[in-house]
């Protein structure tokens, strides 16, 4: 006879989940789209004189939350290259560096809006598909389909439909739309996702947007590791977008890209599109491992994070 000996073990038990670096917050200094580069360099410099008092007040602020005011603090500037292609990173990328140096700041990190779809054969997009989860209202019938069948998600009930009433059916009378979590009076919000034509998927601004707050809250994993990494610059820029890394370190001397927070410096026009992606993202499901890492991790630092994700993000429009 011959004895087998095994082990068994259940998968989760023996799941890797990658760890990030982190920085205790994660300043966007601003997003850059196509009338933005019609518009100048003048536009830019704007927009930095903007920006600069805030970031130095953000900086302050942590340095006296951080034990020893050693506090690590990223910047970053997004540029959209998904819905529209302008330029070319050698003539775009210097041009804002040096109107971010008119206002003594330095970007970290410059990223391409079209990783936040795909990145090196990784569908981060549809990563993020994968954990969204449905947010019913009270007595929802099903009506209503799925948001992974709709592209559509909102946060609450829509208004029902008024029409032609079948023979002995009741009358559907209208009724106002209502937020599941409202105060007093609903905001309701219907967040289109993505549309497709010809078979071909576009993801919509507000969920390139969530995309990227949780590529910079350090939450994406896929099969566990992490979906991208930032690659240091190169001597020279390519002369397309497709050349460059989805997220290129500038400062070679900056804190992690991923941070504890985010806080965003915008214009108050990204007002409907940030409402959205907090609507999208109260209806991610984060890896509760990935949760857990960083949460440890955070505390082991003396900082407590929000338990709500939208909570660890924080905005400026101005």
């Amino acid at each position: 006879m011959t004895s087998v000996n095994a082990t068994f073990g259940e998968v989760a038990a023996e799941r890797r989940i990658a760890s990030a670096p982190f920085s205790h917050v994660s300043i966007e200094l601003g997003h850059l789209y196509m009338e933005d580069f019609e518009a100048g360099p003048e536009r830019l410099r704007e927009q930095f004189r903007r920006v600069a008092p805030w970031v130095r007040s953000v900086r302050a602020s942590w340095q006296d939350r951080v034990p020893g005011r050693r506090a690590r603090v990223s910047t970053c500037f997004l540029i959209d290259d998904y819905f529209s292609r302008f330029s070319t990173p050698a003539e775009l990328v210097p041009m804002v560096l040096d109107a971010a140096a008119e206002s003594d700041l330095t970007i970290d990190y410059l990223a391409r809006e079209s990783a936040c779809a795909e990145s090196d054969g990784v569908e981060l997009a549809r990563l993020v598909e994968d954990r969204l989860v449905d947010d019913p209202a009270p007595e929802t019938n099903g009506s209503r389909p799925p948001v992974k069948e709709t592209g559509w998600l909102s946060n609450g009930a829509r208004s029902p439909q008024v029409g032609a009433v079948q023979a002995m059916g009741r009358e559907q009378r209208w009724a106002p739309p209502v937020q599941n979590a409202k105060r007093g009076h609903s905001i309701f919000v219907d967040v289109e996702l993505w549309d497709e034509a010809a078979g071909r998927r576009t993801w919509s601004c507000p969920f390139l947007a969530a995309v990227w707050q949780l590529l910079r809250l350090g939450l994406l994993r896929s099969e566990g590791r992490l979906p991208l990494r930032p690659v240091p610059r190169e001597d020279a820029f390519p002369g397309d977008w497709d050349s460059l890394p989805a997220v290129v370190q500038l400062n070679p001397a900056a804190t992690p890209f991923s941070a504890y927070t985010t806080l965003s410096v915008l214009s108050p026009r990204f007002l409907p599109v940030e409402l959205a992606v907090r609507t999208i993202l109260s209806q991610v499901a984060v890896d509760a491992d990935v949760l857990r890492q960083v949460a440890a991790r955070s505390e082991s630092e003396g900082i407590r994070l929000e338990e709500e994700l939208v909570d660890r993000i924080s905005y400026v429009f101005t």
